[in-house]
């Protein structure tokens, strides 16, 4: 599974993008970032506050129960603003 970072996630959790094989358990994009969470210091940093970032699988924006599996790409980010 590929995960991308952004904005000031990116800079919390210290790369852009990372390959990572989650457990079997992991199914979804909540679980996902629990896991993730768990991986380094500024990873728990970074999903501490999990309803201020949002998740995109597949380039397709994706709520916390989206399921992510093997060959998924899941990106990180905050809320988008746009006028």
């Amino acid at each position: 599974m590929r995960v991308l970072y952004f904005s000031w996630v990116r800079q919390k959790v210290g790369v852009a993008e990372e390959e990572v094989a989650p457990p079997p358990e992991v199914t979804d994009v909540a679980g996902l970032m629990r896991w993730l969470a768990g991986r380094s210091p500024g990873h728990a940093a970074a999903f501490a506050e999990a309803r201020a970032i949002r998740a995109a699988v597949n380039q397709d924006f994706a709520t916390p129960d989206r399921h992510v599996g093997p060959g998924d790409e899941v990106a990180f980010f905050p809320p988008v603003t746009g006028g």
